[in-house]
């Protein structure tokens, strides 16, 4: 089996497996452009030829690239930093492919959802997609962490469980949060889906918000500047609902992240509001900038159904005395290891009936609920993430994409 597979990479190496890919319109939803047409694509339009055989040679795309100023912009020519580059180029490859079927997989995705659907139904086709294009194969590379799509008034850690019949109208706000992961490294991005132009101005706060964001971010940058400037950009907006004026505003608790490996929440936290954090971001770093614009309180609370969970990253040794709680650990254990999953994904491993196992494993401090976070009902709360790279002469914005 593996030496076929290794003859078809050849295959498509050689200059076969070149498609006339469509342009694909994204007119039905808000402040989200269009794919344009690609001639020569190694991707064929019905989306289905993984990103490693697209790429046998391993030269995925790079990201958007942005050059470092001030202090930093001797990097953009150093020899020195060039060098530091071609020894940690392996690592690079892994997240940009990880980008490479992130994009892809939204462009597929941006195809098919469309108000009537069920969520559930939105994500596992979305996940199936993932797993196809990235060749999913165990904890090497596979799902980054749960569906995220959260409607309206939640703003993160949504994600349908069995038997929730959710289904997405014309006047929701999703926002679409989900990663993809190679060899640990995390692709983490998120976009906001709306089909109505009345949210078009609370949409356009959070893209500002992150790409001034990500425009102020790079090494020796402050979390405290930066902060400050997505804050800035996210409150010049204000959005007109049911003949009210009402300020956005950043949600003020939530924040973007360091992303280490195997650990999508790296020990750093990027604010979107001013603070006097000290903290500075550093070379080779990678980083989730994403900001969340709402016409509430601008302030989250855990509420409703946990669907999110992650096994504690450094979470030592527990006995367990209760056999089902052994056996659910390890199942987590072999098909997430520390990364998150969610109550639906543990179904499909075969472990139904996991509540009070999961519940053991939570009260033990071995695994960490992530309960959707919610602004107050009645509100919207629209997002944008990018995660990028701090390479030692740019920053690259490795999943950046033609829709946003």
């Amino acid at each position: 089996k593996k030496k076929k597979k290794k003859k078809k990479a050849a295959g498509a190496a050689t200059g076969s497996g070149r498609y006339s890919l469509p342009a694909q319109d994204n007119s039905a939803f808000r402040l989200i452009a269009d794919w344009p047409a690609v001639e020569d694509s190694r991707q064929c339009a019905e989306m289905t030829v993984p990103v490693c055989e697209q790429y046998p040679e391993a030269d995925f795309p790079l990201g958007e690239e942005q050059q470092y100023v001030a202090n930093n912009a001797f990097r953009t020519t150093s020899a020195e930093k060039r060098e530091l580059e071609r020894l940690t180029h392996y690592e690079y490859e892994k997240i940009r492919r990880a980008a490479e079927c992130h994009r892809q997989v939204r462009r597929y995705a941006q195809s098919y959802i469309r108000p009537g659907i069920t969520m559930t139904d939105l994500c596992q086709r979305l996940e199936k997609k993932t797993h196809e294009l990235i060749a999913a194969q165990g904890l090497e590379c596979g799902w980054g962490f749960p569906t995220g799509c959260s409607l309206n008034w939640v703003a993160a850690h949504y994600t349908p469980n069995y038997g929730d019949n959710t289904v997405l109208q014309y006047d929701d706000v999703c926002k679409l949060d989900f990663g993809v992961q190679v060899g640990g490294r995390i692709v983490d991005c998120a976009f906001t889906i709306a089909f109505n132009p009345k949210y078009d101005s609370i949409i356009q706060a959070s893209k500002d918000g992150t790409n001034v964001g990500i425009k102020n971010a790079g090494i020796d940058a402050r979390f405290s500047e930066i902060g400050a400037s997505i804050q800035e950009a996210i409150e010049s907006y204000e959005i007109e609902l049911n003949g009210k004026t009402l300020p956005v505003k950043p949600v003020r608790n939530l924040n973007g992240h360091s992303i280490g490996p195997y650990q999508i929440h790296g020990g750093k936290s990027v604010p979107i509001t001013k603070n006097n954090e000290s903290t500075i971001m550093e070379e080779n770093e990678f980083y989730a900038i994403e900001t969340f614009a709402s016409c509430g309180k601008g302030y989250v609370v855990e509420d409703l159904d946990c669907s999110h969970y992650m096994k504690i990253f450094d979470a030592p040794h527990v006995p367990l005395r209760v056999k089902s709680s052994k056996a659910l650990l390890h199942a987590i254990e072999q098909n997430f290891g520390t990364l998150a999953f969610c109550r639906r994904w543990l179904d499909d491993v075969g472990q139904t009936r996991h509540l009070m196992a999961l519940k053991n494993l939570v009260d033990n401090d071995l695994v960490q609920p992530y309960p959707p976070l919610c602004d107050v009902k009645g509100s919207y709360v629209t997002q944008m993430e990018h995660t990028i790279l701090l390479r030692p002469t740019c920053k690259e914005v490795v999943s950046r994409g033609d829709d946003f």
